[in-house]
């Protein structure tokens, strides 16, 4: 019995010892030895904050060889701007940002005023663009080469560690050349960053912010977009997928929105894009049948009804007792598709 106890004891600490061995092995160190801190740690990424000048939508987007960028260089409020804060990034550039552009300061300005008091300058980059569409970008000079940026009314891109200026070069043609809504374009400019080199590090994280009043869900909040990929060997094509069901759920927001305020025609076309963007689910066509029956549009209400619960049978004891739907209780195509359900 001893035997085996000690057999036990020298087992565990073997176990111990190679586990501690394991954790050091795998943590990253910097002078003295001691791991990365927030403040040691480079966020090495390419970003860009942008302002659609017609709808007046803030966003940023950025992508990078880093665990969780999302977590840490985007910031947007609506009506007020958007920063982006990388490289050695102070996290704090990102809401004080806000804050000095919702107290009327221009983006140069903010740069001076996060930049005069900072304990470590040089290595810091960020990205400001204001409501009205003035811009800055700012590399200090400590930043790990290729690091630079650029910008222009509306715009400003900048990066870090990236395999040479054409990154940035190509970010800021695409966001300039693409068509589309403002979540479009951010895309766009990322992927534009990557094909030219992007992080010459390689890839694992992104995220795409985009802001505009009203526009969360019920239109309590301004988050129209927030997504973000954390960990992936391919960060851009999980965040494009995502980003197609973010753009669905941002027009189904704007439209229930609508239609709770019986704005019955506003919520229309927003709805109709829904189903365009994710014709796969059945809940889009329920409510579109909902929107499509406000706007006295029966056939079209009865045949997205009938499309809703062939994707989600389910959906069929919702519409029997839905107030919403009372248009169409009477109808014998109606009652033929909540026959044909129930079967």
């Amino acid at each position: 019995m001893d035997k085996m106890i000690r057999f036990s004891i020298v087992k565990c600490a073997v176990i111990l010892v190679l586990a501690l061995t394991a954790i050091t092995l795998s943590t990253p160190a910097v002078k003295g030895g001691s791991p990365l801190d927030a403040e040691s740690a480079p966020v090495a990424t390419f970003s860009i904050v942008a302002r659609d000048s017609v709808t007046g939508e803030l966003g940023v987007a950025v992508a990078s060889k880093f665990f969780t960028v999302g977590n840490v260089v985007p910031w947007a409020r609506a009506g007020v701007g958007a920063v982006a804060t990388q490289a050695y990034c102070n996290t704090t550039f990102g809401w004080r940002g806000l804050e000095l552009l919702e107290k009327g300061l221009t983006p140069e300005e903010i740069r001076t005023v996060l930049l005069r008091n900072d304990n470590d300058p040089g290595r810091r980059q960020l990205g400001i663009v204001s409501a009205d569409g003035r811009s800055v970008t700012y590399t200090g000079d400590g930043c790990s080469a290729w690091a630079g940026g650029r910008s222009g009314p509306n715009y400003a891109v900048q990066g870090n560690i990236l395999a040479g200026e054409q990154v940035v070069v190509a970010m800021e043609k695409a966001f300039l050349e693409t068509r589309g809504n403002l979540a479009d374009r951010l895309y766009a400019t990322l992927l534009a960053g990557e094909a030219a080199g992007g992080d010459s590090r390689g890839k694992q994280s992104a995220a795409l912010l985009v802001v505009r009043e009203g526009a969360g869900y019920g239109g309590y909040t301004d988050r129209a977009i927030d997504i973000r990929v954390d960990d992936s060997p391919e960060p851009f094509q999980e965040l494009g997928r995502i980003l197609n069901i973010a753009q669905m759920n941002y027009a189904w927001n704007i439209a229930w929105t609508a239609f709770t305020e019986k704005r019955f025609a506003d919520a229309l076309p927003p709805m109709e894009r829904c189903a365009v963007l994710s014709p796969e689910y059945g809940e889009v066509f329920y409510d579109l049948a909902v929107i499509r029956l406000a706007n006295d549009d029966k056939p079209g209400s009865l045949e997205a009804l009938k499309k809703a619960v062939a994707l989600n049978p389910k959906l069929v004891a919702q519409a029997r007792g839905d107030s919403d739907l009372n248009g169409l209780h009477g109808d014998p195509a109606y009652q033929s598709i909540v026959a044909e359900t129930k079967k």
